[in-house]
């Protein structure tokens, strides 16, 4: 069972994806913000990590820019998760180490295939 960590402030949303993927074969832990999004990184070692950018204490792109900086993080990927759909987010997005962009309001349709391409497919 492929483990993913959510980072994700937002209760809505964080209940409607992990609801979502958990139903689909994967291992969901969470993580409130920045910080402890790091933190869950060196200890759980997820198979792949789906980061908001907007998060408190620090945000995502901090967060990205520290387990990509890490010996022991910097191998796992990093989708970034963001209603920032500007031009030129993506490309600060992947600037900070995220390996893949996905925007919200989320589309699992669209995101399940970033997420398959990463973590493998779930385990229903």
């Amino acid at each position: 069972m492929p483990k993913i960590l959510l980072v994700e402030d937002n209760e809505m949303n964080r209940d409607m994806l992990s609801r979502r993927l958990t139903r689909r074969g994967y291992q969901i832990v969470i993580a409130v913000d920045g910080q402890q999004g790091v933190d869950l990184a060196q200890t759980e070692a997820p198979a792949l990590i789906l980061m908001d950018m907007s998060l408190p204490v620090i945000d995502g792109w901090e967060a990205t820019r520290r387990i990509k900086a890490s010996d022991t993080t910097r191998h796992i990927p990093v989708i970034a998760l963001t209603a920032h759909a500007m031009a030129g987010d993506r490309e600060q997005a992947l600037a900070a180490g995220c390996d893949d962009y996905d925007t919200k309001p989320i589309e699992l349709d669209r995101l399940l295939p970033k997420i398959e391409k990463f973590a493998g497919p779930g385990t229903p």
